[in-house]
């Protein structure tokens, strides 16, 4: 175990595993608010960090709910740490789960706190996979493709021609492309703490809907989020929060 000194303290590279069965773990964001530094996982989920006891960590990733871990004196002195997320399965903007009566051992605490959502699948409901469309792409296939019904089969509807010469497919294409873009801009604000925004981004609690949507606009953005790189991507909203303060004046 190495341990290093620095201004009294000892700092320790703690190493470990992001677990998350089922869900990718590659490239889960590990930040120490502490200390301000961050890494990544690699494709298996394996991490190394510098700690000091006391610490505390961040885990997030877009398509993982957020944890947060004290270094508490266990952990700081255990070779090897592995830290159980589970999928981002709801719509709450957040979920802080605070470290009352937790005894520093993670996988008893783990057991303790860590409740299966009831999902489709778990219910082997068919078509448990299948995924829903959003009330924009509702309305495209109905406008392209008209409302199914048996008369179908003999004569096909005007419907999807008139919607494609008025331009309501058109439209309605667009409006499809919009909300995709949104909801992956609701999925990265999920994944900050609103802490870290003021903190880090020097973005006022008021204006964060302000600012996400100002990256939202952006196609470097748009290309991060679907490159699922969280340590760029955190790079990219810290040199894109310093343009938003100038723009609104929050120097």
């Amino acid at each position: 175990m190495v341990f290093f000194v620095a201004q009294g303290q000892n700092v320790k590279l703690l190493k470990g595993k992001v677990i998350a069965p089922g869900e990718d773990v590659t490239g889960v964001t590990i930040q120490n608010v502490s200390t301000k530094k961050a890494t990544i996982t690699d494709f298996e989920g394996n991490f190394s960090i510098e700690v000091r006891e006391l610490d505390t960590l961040v885990f997030s990733a877009v398509q993982l709910k957020r944890k947060i871990l004290p270094v508490t004196e266990p952990i700081f002195n255990s070779s090897f740490v592995r830290v159980p997320m589970q999928a981002f399965v709801n719509e709450l903007r957040e979920v802080v789960v605070l470290p009352y009566n937790l005894s520093g051992d993670l996988n008893t605490d783990a057991k303790a706190m860590n409740v299966a959502p009831v999902t489709a699948e778990s219910l082997g409901l068919p078509n448990a996979h299948a995924k829903i469309p959003t009330q924009s792409e509702r309305k495209l296939m109905q406008a392209s493709y008209g409302k199914f019904n048996l008369g179908m089969l003999l004569s096909p509807p005007l419907d999807p021609l008139i919607n494609m010469i008025t331009g309501r497919t058109k439209m309605l294409k667009n409006r499809v492309a919009v909300d995709k873009k949104y909801a992956k801009t609701n999925a990265v604000e999920a994944s900050i703490v609103d802490s870290l925004f003021l903190s880090e981004l020097k973005i006022p609690k008021r204006k964060i809907a302000d600012f996400m949507y100002f990256c939202e606009v952006d196609d470097e953005f748009q290309q991060l989020v679907s490159r699922k790189d969280q340590l760029l991507l955190w790079e990219y909203l810290l040199r894109r929060s310093k343009l938003y303060r100038e723009n609104n004046e929050l120097e």
